[in-house]
């Protein structure tokens, strides 16, 4: 059995079902998840049309507007997500030989699940977790008196509220900050530090921050709110500054926790991740039968890598059915390594994140770091005014890769050659002779080689 179906929990049961195992896929809400209609998807849809105008503006000679057509954008988004009917996916399941089962799913014992409250499924071999992850809501006096748009609010939106205030410099938040400008919106985006993404390397953060304020966004830096009312004409925010803000909407992008409530007869605490081995098994209870994948575990919270290791989650409760041997070693198709090593993400603002790996050099290690702008031929070519910036983390004693930024525009397919550098530990020496096509931006590369000294 697994429980969720977004796409980790997808994932998850093909894989098993592909190994010959009769799979339940157990969802109360709809068949597709988070990604689907909530999160990656409607969000991507809702800041292409934005870029595209940015892009366009950048090179002379091609006809453009200044304004976008909110609806025709909504439109757009609707489609991608079928307007929350999850009927296709439901049908894709079972043409994969999976059973959809709906209801709230509870592990009410050793393979036990119990939907609905009173329907009792039982598991042969295994039961795998893809339940994914909730938002955080921060502590903030009087956000309880009024009703905070979350990540949900905000990608299934129908209209552009003309004032949006914004909490938060992760992902969500410069994504929506950024997606709402291009609408229409006066946005003000909130951050506690002095520049947004602080996960990411300090030049990614600095030129986001400035492109969006290019953008119209107002962020307030080093900041944060203290508390949050209803007034005569919107929202009140005041910030920890005394300053107050008026909106008509207020996204809290505060963060997410995994979603593991329903667990504790496990000693499990609801947000707790499940820790698992990179198998996908959960390591706190005994008997080998429980498994999860995705944000649930806390590992890398973004759907690719829960797919990865749901993919490995899936492979392994097959083959343990089947009598098969199964690898924990790295690297095996039954593990999921690449979680400790080589995570890439996508940042979709303009300009875009793209990156792998690590961020900067380990602590009193012989790692170096290699800084260079992105200024190449292709760069100039792609836009007139082109910003940005590059970056290489090398293990020096072993000639390697540990890390790769980039940050500017339409940089995002640049990753995945990153990600198999890092992955296939290929020498620098090896990577000097993967020549870059002319006139691309991948020719940073060469330039990325060169600065290193090779």
């Amino acid at each position: 059995m697994v429980i969720g179906a977004g796409p980790v929990g997808e994932v998850a049961a093909e894989r098993a079902a592909r190994g010959g195992l009769k799979v339940a896929l157990v969802e109360h809400e709809r068949f597709g998840g988070e990604c689907s209609y909530w999160a990656c998807i409607p969000s991507k849809a809702l800041l292409r049309p934005g870029n595209l105008l940015a892009a366009a503006k950048r090179v002379p000679g091609v006809p453009v507007g200044d304004r976008i057509d909110p609806a025709a954008v909504f439109a757009r988004r609707d489609w991608f997500t079928g307007k929350g009917d999850d009927s296709g996916q439901v049908d894709w399941a079972r043409g994969a030989g999976i059973e959809p089962v709906r209801g709230h799913g509870v592990i009410t014992g050793e393979r036990e699940v119990t939907v609905g409250g009173d329907r009792v499924l039982t598991a042969r071999h295994a039961v795998i977790v893809c339940t994914g992850s909730v938002p955080s809501t921060p502590p903030i006096p009087g956000l309880d008196t009024i009703r905070p748009w979350g990540s949900r609010e905000a990608t299934s939106a129908s209209s552009v509220p003309p004032r949006l205030g914004v909490l938060g410099g992760g992902v969500v938040g410069v994504e929506m900050a950024q997606a709402f400008a291009s609408l229409g919106s006066e946005v003000h985006l909130v951050i506690t530090g002095p520049r947004p993404l602080p996960r990411n390397a300090a030049f990614a953060g600095d030129l986001v921050l400035a492109g969006l304020r290019e953008a119209g966004v107002e962020v307030h830096t080093e900041s944060g709110v203290s508390r949050v009312g209803a007034g005569a004409s919107g929202t009140e925010l005041t910030l920890k500054d005394g300053s107050t803000l008026v909106v008509d909407e207020f996204l809290v992008a505060t963060g997410r926790r995994p979603a593991t409530a329903g667990l504790e007869r496990f000693g499990i605490e609801p947000g707790q991740p499940l820790e698992v081995d990179d198998t996908g098994r959960v390591s706190a209870v005994d008997g080998g039968w429980l498994f999860a994948a995705g944000d649930v575990t806390g590992r890398a919270p973004l759907t690719h890598q829960g797919k990865y290791g749901a993919r490995a989650a899936g492979d392994t409760v097959a083959a343990l059915a089947a009598g098969t041997p199964v690898s924990s070693e790295a690297w095996s198709r039954f593990t999921a390594t690449a979680d400790h090593h080589a995570v890439p993400q996508v940042v979709f603002t303009d300009p875009e994140v793209a990156a792998v790996g690590l961020a900067d050099a380990r602590p009193g290690s012989a790692d170096r770091v290699v800084d260079i702008d992105i200024a190449v031929a292709g760069s100039s070519l792609h836009a007139d005014g082109y910003t940005g910036k590059a970056r290489m983390v090398v293990d020096t004693e072993r000639n390697v890769l540990l890390g790769v930024t980039f940050v500017g525009q339409d940089v995002s397919e640049l990753l995945h050659s990153a990600t198999i550098a890092i992955v296939g530990e290929v020498p620098l020496d090896r990577l000097w002779h993967a020549v870059p096509s002319f006139p691309t931006i991948s020719e940073v590369w060469l330039r990325l080689l060169e600065a290193y000294g090779l």
